[in-house]
């Protein structure tokens, strides 16, 4: 395993469509191992591949620091209710945006093994996969944000308080 180098705005990468993993190969187990160190590094709680200058269909996500777990060529099958709240990029370190999300999120997706598995997802882990599925999709959350960019040392504990 090794720590990658996370891409920052404006770099190209982050602004792409990835593309659909076609097999998964030890490399991308390699990958995967690399992202879920390269997030815990950086004390994130999601990394996709285009964060580390890979385009392809990849995330991972660990909200606990104890339960990281991948989605490999992930799918949106259904988003329910609305959470609006502050969130941050490791790719715009230092800054967070309020962006309204969908409270609950149910997925399906391959894990490391290419085994296919579905999960619903709610609250801070529903965020934190839609966030990274944006990356996917070439989104940066500073496109969906309801306001203006904030500086991280500007922001209270009344900021983070559920609307």
């Amino acid at each position: 395993m090794a720590i990658r180098t996370v891409r920052q705005e404006p770099d190209e990468a982050l602004h792409k469509r990835c593309k659909e993993v076609k097999e998964v190969t030890p490399r991308i187990r390699e990958l995967v191992a690399d992202m879920i160190e390269t997030m815990h590094e950086a004390n994130g709680v999601g990394l996709a591949a285009p964060q580390v200058g890979i385009l392809k269909r990849v995330f991972v996500v660990d909200t606990t620091g104890e339960d990281a777990f991948c989605c490999i060529n992930p799918e949106i099958l259904s988003e329910e209710g609305e959470q609006t709240g502050y969130e941050g990029c490791l790719s715009l370190p230092g800054y967070s945006g309020k962006v309204t999300r969908a409270m609950k999120v149910k997925i399906r997706a391959l894990n490391a093994e290419g085994e296919p598995f579905e999960m619903e997802a709610e609250e801070l882990v529903a965020r934190a996969i839609l966030h990274e599925y944006d990356h996917l999709e070439g989104i940066m959350y500073t496109e969906k944000m309801i306001c203006e960019l904030v500086r991280n040392e500007d922001l209270t504990e009344e900021d983070f308080e559920e609307e």
